[in-house]
């Protein structure tokens, strides 16, 4: 994935912290800064500036003129499958970076299961793997998974857990997964 015709340029109006992809390291780009998005994703975006990729969270889309993602909502009565297809629906606004399906859709998420408090909180508890056991973008990920999910109301921790047992593979794609990236 690189800079392409049909990828739209961008200059960071403020100092903004990304993380380099796939590496995974932390780096900021100062105000200025001029590249292209080559994907924006579930709010987050993927950025290609000066030969590097480069993710751009969510909560920094005004740094590159784009407009910061709501947080999801539930109704004051919500119930516990409410939040659970809550979480699923935030579950798949997240992305790898590199590739233009949601993580869900991708077949990386193995579990999730909601749990109730008597107070009315809820925790989630998720088990998900990567594409490769050696990813740069595995902890980013996670975080991301977390902090998407503990978005959701009443949603007070997100356990995520990094499991590759079973190992990834491609049979694990949805259909419409395989038919994205071209597999169909």
């Amino acid at each position: 994935m690189a800079y392409s015709r049909s990828s739209e340029p961008i200059q960071f109006s403020r100092d903004c912290e990304v993380v380099m992809v796939p590496q995974g390291d932390r780096v900021s780009l100062p105000a200025g800064t001029a590249g292209y998005i080559t994907q924006g994703l579930g709010g987050s975006f993927t950025v290609f500036v000066d030969g590097n990729l480069f993710r751009v969270a969510g909560v920094d889309a005004d740094a590159i003129g784009k407009e910061i993602v709501p947080p999801p909502q539930l109704p004051e009565n919500a119930t516990d499958e409410d939040v659970e297809k809550a979480v699923w629906n935030q579950l798949r606004t997240c992305f790898d970076p590199e590739i233009p399906v949601n993580i869900v859709d991708l077949g990386l998420v193995y579990h999730c299961e909601i749990e109730a408090s008597d107070e009315g909180s809820r925790r989630a508890n998720i088990r998900m793997t990567l594409t490769a056991p050696g990813c740069g973008m595995g902890e980013v990920l996670v975080e991301d998974v977390r902090a998407k999910v503990e978005l959701v109301p009443t949603v007070i921790e997100a356990d995520v857990e990094l499991v590759f047992d079973p190992p990834w593979n491609q049979s694990m794609m949805t259909e419409a997964a395989k038919l994205q990236v071209g597999m169909f």
